[in-house]
């Protein structure tokens, strides 16, 4: 099938480029991006041993934790796992990355919350690749161990529940 003087595929690819080209950068966020520092200076110091579970739940530093993961999240995080950790489809919606924990009787709670906890620090420090494609960088000597419970501490005040 012939349109436009030329194969149907040859010529959608051409109007294609050509309206690619002509978006403005911004249409290409998603591509390489440098993370964002993130100061974690007033946040007690976690050292280097990296923790089972989100030290900052509970406790005096959550609040300080909550306001920093904010921050962090949308610095580092938002442009792939949408604002507000509202996922608009190119990666997981994060507001449901302990769903399952809040349907299990509340001795097991702990139990999942810290499963899902080792789950969260190892995506985001070592990354996610499948079939050799990068699905998430890993942020391991980017972001601190604190900056990453921080983030972490936000993302369970914006749990679907």
């Amino acid at each position: 099938m012939k349109k436009f003087g030329m194969r149907w595929p040859v010529a959608a690819a051409a109007i294609s480029a050509a309206l690619l080209g002509s978006l403005p950068n911004a249409a290409f966020a998603h591509g390489d991006v440098v993370p964002q520092a993130v100061d974690t200076h007033t946040l007690p110091q976690l050292g280097d041993k990296w923790r089972d579970e989100n030290p900052y739940r509970t406790g005096a530093a959550n609040k300080e934790a909550l306001r920093i993961g904010t921050s962090a999240y949308n610095q580092n995080c938002a442009r792939c796992h949408g604002l507000e950790a509202i996922s608009g489809g190119i990666a997981p919606d994060l507001r449901k990355l302990d769903s399952d924990c809040m349907s299990l009787a509340d001795a097991k709670k702990p139990a999942c919350y810290k499963e899902i906890d080792d789950y969260f620090s190892t995506t985001v420090r070592k990354g996610r690749t499948r079939d050799g494609r990068v699905y998430m960088p890993p942020f391991e000597g980017t972001l601190s161990q604190e900056a990453i419970w921080s983030i972490k501490t936000y993302l369970e005040t914006r749990r679907i529940k």
